[in-house]
């Protein structure tokens, strides 16, 4: 099982869009619970949180580290609100969890983006964490140095309505 954590960026909205997204991968035993990571104190944002049974953190700067400490998984699936994971990805992200050592650590969903804009990012920013990602708790923790990401086979695409 792993854990989700949502970056909220866009509002209760995009939030919405990207948990109710999640819930196949719930009944099907993949996800065992979110974490929503806010900058600010927001009451939808409270609701929404405790409607979909997630734990609401407000965090600055890292949020990623942030959501890590009170995930209750060792396996951790970075999104932004807005972000649709695409057809096949419980069965991808399942496989490599249950084959993968912590020592992995890192494993990239695809985007659906331009060209020179998905290469800038993979060239630019490989270490680093962004939404669409698979991460062991210990690399967000700073325990272990990640490798290269994995680049998996599953696709991460955001919703229209949330650019």
């Amino acid at each position: 099982m792993i854990t989700v954590l949502v970056r909220v960026t866009h509002g209760p909205e995009a939030l919405a869009a990207t948990l109710s997204a999640l819930v196949p991968a719930v009944a099907a035993g993949l996800i065992g619970d979110a974490v929503i990571l806010s900058d600010r104190q927001d009451e939808i944002l409270a609701q929404v949180a405790d409607a979909a049974g997630a734990t609401l953190v407000v965090a600055q700067g890292d949020s990623w580290t942030e959501g890590a400490k009170v995930a209750r998984r060792d396996w951790l699936l970075c999104l932004d609100d807005g972000d649709i994971p695409q057809e096949g990805w419980i069965r991808v992200l399942d496989r490599f969890v249950a084959l993968s050592k912590p020592e992995r650590g890192l494993a990239r969903m695809r985007r659906q983006r331009a060209g020179v804009v998905n290469a800038f990012l993979n060239l630019f920013a490989r270490s680093s964490i962004r939404g669409g990602d698979l991460v062991h708790r210990r690399v967000l923790m700073n325990e272990v140095r990640a490798h290269m990401p994995v680049r998996l086979s599953a696709t991460i695409e955001r919703d229209p309505v949330f650019g």
